[in-house]
């Protein structure tokens, strides 16, 4: 998500905030590699998703859980 946020302009924790708010079928995925730790990923699909997330939330901004 550290990428993204850069490439829209967006804090990453409230990104993540709104992208946490998402699920499998809405696009998003959790990457793992050798460790215990993942990262969270959207496909193309859940790019657009989440854009419109964040569109949702910035006109509705007590609506975000955190």
């Amino acid at each position: 998500m550290t990428q993204v946020a850069k490439d829209l302009g967006e804090d990453e924790d409230w990104l993540r905030d709104v992208a946490n708010e998402m699920e499998i079928e809405d696009g998003t995925i959790w990457v793992y590699g050798v460790g215990e730790d993942g990262i969270q990923a959207c496909t193309d699909f859940g790019s657009e998703n989440l854009i419109e997330l964040i569109r949702f939330y910035k006109e509705n901004p007590g609506l975000l859980k955190r």
